[in-house]
């Protein structure tokens, strides 16, 4: 597999991760503080961030920057409680 292709398999995986948790969420299936939201919204927004550096798309970038860091501080919240 072409370099090319991988990063947009996992753009794809990035997109997917995070429409769903958006999805499970809005359907109350899970909360918006739980650990499965924020995992599911870290893991998407890392692979979207690979994938948008890749293709030199720095808002969209930017944008999973601070998506990953939401993340990752809910999740430290999470772990302390």
């Amino acid at each position: 597999m072409d370099i090319a292709l991988f990063i947009n398999v996992i753009g794809w995986i990035g997109s997917a991760a995070v429409l769903l948790a958006y999805a499970l969420v809005s359907a109350k299936r899970v909360q918006g503080d739980s650990v499965v939201y924020q995992v599911m919204n870290l893991v998407g927004s890392v692979c979207l961030l690979s994938n948008t550096i890749y293709w030199g798309a720095y808002p969209s970038s930017f944008v999973n920057i601070v998506w990953t860091g939401i993340a990752l501080f809910a999740l430290a919240r999470s772990v302390k409680h």
